[in-house]
């Protein structure tokens, strides 16, 4: 008799590895990728207790966000968005892959307008809002389609996986302002678990 054991974070980390190994190009990288995280989510066991809920303290107490690998050209996290949390327009400079395990989160989706000829100034049209659900994945393609922002109007805690090419701490990014279409430099400083 054969064991069955449900997908798990160590799979999902050695089937990216072994896919990444083979330098993919961004379609069957997006595809492969998305396909292993959809089982990912889809183990309601995969992450631990401790990284399903806000971190409950600091300036952000109603958020969570947990590293749970780092590799080379492989990052992946546990992010958690507690009832009426949100984060403004920003963008990721790696490709990326998100998955909502518990709840639900809304995603807005930005164009950039401007010819980016301008430091500091960017102009952004709304391009489309989703409600993810639990089971679905978004892609995120670096200077195409990776500027959102993320919106958690319910009473629950949303639980997310995030899959990079790159560890998001110290990694140059942006956040956008829609009302006077300044450009904010910034990087994550630390993740709440190291």
């Amino acid at each position: 008799m054969i064991t069955r054991t449900a997908y798990d974070l160590d799979q999902f980390v050695a089937d990216m590895t072994a896919l990444l190994g083979t330098q993919p190009d961004q379609s069957d990288l997006f595809n492969r990728a998305a396909s292993y995280l959809e089982k990912l989510i889809g183990n309601p066991t995969a992450i631990p207790e401790q990284f399903r809920r806000p971190v409950g303290t600091g300036k952000r107490a109603n958020h969570g966000s947990y590293a749970l690998y780092r590799g080379e050209g492989l990052f992946v996290s546990a992010v958690v968005w507690g009832p009426g949390d949100r984060v403004g327009p920003h963008d990721h400079q790696t490709w990326g892959l998100i998955g909502v395990m518990d709840n639900a989160i809304q995603e807005t989706r930005y164009r950039r307008m401007d010819d980016r000829d301008k430091d500091g100034f960017a102009v952004l049209e709304q391009d489309r809002s989703v409600l993810v659900k639990p089971g679905d994945v978004s892609l995120l393609v670096p200077d195409i389609d990776e500027i959102h922002r993320m919106d958690n109007d319910s009473d629950r805690a949303t639980v997310e996986i995030h899959v990079y090419g790159k560890d998001l701490v110290d990694l140059p990014r942006h956040r956008y302002d829609l009302a006077t279409n300044r450009v904010i430099p910034f990087a994550s400083e630390r993740f709440d678990n190291c």
